[in-house]
């Protein structure tokens, strides 16, 4: 499986996840710069480089994972495909999270080659992607829902709280992003090819995403 995964493309990967995972720590620290961001005033370096770890786990599961379904999912139908990044969104990422603490991640596409790609075809390789996230919502729950069983005092207890919260959050959010209706998106082709299959996909990824915010409007 590996193999089918050329050099260029492990380094675009590789790039662009940790230019998301900077992008997303940057904003759960509440950015440096326009926003009045916390970073100066209350975040340690320590902190950060916690965020920073965390976001790598959890956004970088969630990016690489979205991607490779892409990919694998259009080898399944005969068509070659690998991820290309986007230095200039990478940089809109980094910059947006750093001044206003908002992310901004479009970091890339994987793109298809041939020719002869059916609306099924298209559409199913562009649901993979957002399914897949949809599908790392579960474990990350499963952590939080097990964080609360645990004792105030025990020392994982945060940590877990954070490592689920996280990436519930963050799979959500790309998948919820990714099933837009517009552009180039996921959303765009997945309605043309299933209306009904969109329609339950985007609530879902909606869904959970209000569902992580909600607590802290209690």
């Amino acid at each position: 499986m590996l193999e089918r995964i050329s050099r260029k493309e492990r380094f675009d990967l590789v790039v662009a996840w940790l230019a998301i995972s900077i992008a997303f720590s940057l904003a759960f620290t509440g950015g440096v710069g326009l926003s009045g961001g916390s970073f100066f005033k209350e975040i340690t370096l320590g902190d950060y480089f916690f965020y920073l770890i965390l976001s790598m786990v959890t956004v970088g599961i969630g990016f690489v994972l979205h991607e490779l379904a892409h990919k694998f999912t259009a080898l399944k139908y005969g068509y070659w495909a690998e991820f290309r990044k986007d230095n200039i969104m990478l940089l809109v990422a980094v910059v947006m999270a750093a001044l206003v603490g908002i992310v901004f991640a479009a970091p890339g596409a994987t793109m298809i080659y041939g020719t002869g790609i059916t609306r099924e075809q298209n559409g199913r390789i562009s649901a993979a992607g957002p399914l897949t996230n949809l599908i790392l919502c579960i474990p990350f729950a499963i952590i939080l829902l097990l964080s609360g069983l645990l004792h105030p005092d025990n020392l994982f207890k945060n940590l877990a709280s954070a490592i689920g919260m996280i990436g519930l959050q963050v799979n959500a959010m790309i998948a919820a992003f990714n099933l837009l209706p517009v552009s180039v998106l996921d959303g765009r082709k997945i309605l043309a090819w299933n209306p009904a299959i969109f329609a339950v996909m985007i609530v879902t990824a909606f869904g959970i995403l209000l569902a992580t915010f909600y607590p802290y409007f209690l």
